[in-house]
């Protein structure tokens, strides 16, 4: 391959990547909208979407799986408390522990918020792109799997 050649192909993969990235931060922020966190700050919504993936656990490990101190963690899970989104048990093992779980309030917001953005979404696809477009994305899906998978 000339250099000529290997420069335009850099060039090209650049403009794709800035496009991508841009195109993903519109779809997150579409996404967002459709299921709205009503008042919940980013780092609320964080510490939910954490006790959802790794399940319950204590004040101290979400706030050094968030980066945050304790104390800050303190008080927005208090936040959390006060909203019934979490709830608090003694840690059976060393009763100075709470450990914080997701309220069936809070599963419900969740399940609710996801039900809502795959609708718009599934919505978006049948009334946005043909038959042939639908087998493109099928088809780029398998690459962005690929980029993310590795």
């Amino acid at each position: 391959m000339s250099k000529r050649k290997a420069e335009l192909d850099a060039v090209s993969a650049s403009a794709l990547a800035v496009e991508l990235h841009t195109l993903s931060g519109k779809l997150k922020r579409r996404l967002r909208e459709q299921a709205s966190a009503g008042d919940l700050t980013p780092s609320q919504i964080s510490v939910l979407a954490h006790l959802d993936r790794n399940g319950p656990t204590t004040v101290t490990a979400l706030a050094r799986a968030e980066g945050v101190r304790s104390q800050s963690m303190g008080a927005t899970i208090a936040v959390l408390e006060a909203a019934g989104l979490v709830k608090g048990s003694p840690d059976p093992d060393d009763g100075r522990q709470t450990i914080l779980s997701l309220t069936p309030a809070c599963r419900e917001l969740i399940r609710s918020g996801r039900a809502a953005r795959q609708d718009w979404l599934l919505r978006a696809i049948q009334t946005k792109l043909t038959p042939q477009e639908q087998a493109q994305l099928a088809a780029a899906m398998k690459l962005l799997n690929r980029l993310v998978d590795t």
